[in-house]
């Protein structure tokens, strides 16, 4: 059973109260995201607020904000939030993207999400879960989310997404019809060599060619983490 808590070097998790636990991939996502330039920054769907503090963490300068439409795990992210070095840049809205929307927020210089994604997988008996990570009408799609994204990105704003290879190529298309075009991504694999487990791309305005990277997740042998991850979240992982 996940434990209760998640403890950073300079912040702890409780995810108690959220379907989805602090994961590996996610933090790859917090700690990979380009923010150094950005001073509002918005997660979506923040969960247990992993991505917002990691970026609070990071950049001092930002203002972080983020969405979560569970009630529970919006109330986590705020305790979080609050018991944080960064309590005063951080702040969760507990509604959905479309209310968070008609609120008219000031444009954001980077948008991060980890969006539900098993779109024609089976679904949980946990309901929590089958919210956070399953595509649904009466919770975030891809077109809404890269909608939103179009319309409140600045200029020169970024939106970075983390997806398994099929999913971003979907979304890849909803970016695309929204006015989003991939710049760069990093594919993360469980060890060098194998399959390919989660897209992290980053979306701009400008259509470009997008450039790839890779990050193996552990040494060849599957055990050790590799010394890229390591120095990657360093400044997070208690163990590395």
């Amino acid at each position: 059973m996940p434990n209760s808590y998640f403890q950073f070097k300079q912040f702890r998790v409780e995810q108690g109260e959220c379907a989805m636990k602090v994961c590996t991939d996610a933090c790859v996502l917090g700690a990979a995201a380009d923010i150094a330039e950005a001073r509002r920054i918005l997660d979506v769907g923040t969960g247990t607020g992993l991505l917002a503090l990691m970026a609070a963490q990071r950049n001092p300068a930002a203002h972080i904000e983020a969405v979560e439409l569970d009630q529970a795990a919006a109330r986590q992210a705020a305790d979080n939030f609050k018991r944080s070095p960064w309590a005063g840049r951080l702040t969760v809205h507990a509604q959905t993207l479309a209310e968070f929307a008609r609120t008219q927020p000031q444009p954001f210089d980077h948008i991060l999400c980890n969006p539900p994604f098993f779109r024609h997988s089976l679904r949980s008996p946990d309901s929590g879960r089958t919210t956070a990570r399953h595509t649904a009408p009466d919770t975030l799609t891809f077109a809404e989310l890269a909608r939103f994204a179009a319309d409140y990105l600045t200029p020169e704003g970024r939106l970075t997404v983390l997806l398994p290879p099929p999913e971003m190529l979907h979304f890849e298309r909803e970016a695309t019809f929204a006015g989003l075009y991939p710049h760069q991504r990093l594919v993360l694999r469980h060890r060098p060599g194998s399959k390919a487990l989660r897209h992290i791309t980053e979306f701009r305005r400008q259509p470009s060619p997008a450039t790839t990277a890779e990050l193996a997740l552990h040494e060849a042998t599957g055990e050790a983490y590799s010394e890229q991850f390591r120095e990657l979240l360093g400044p997070f992982y208690l163990a590395l």
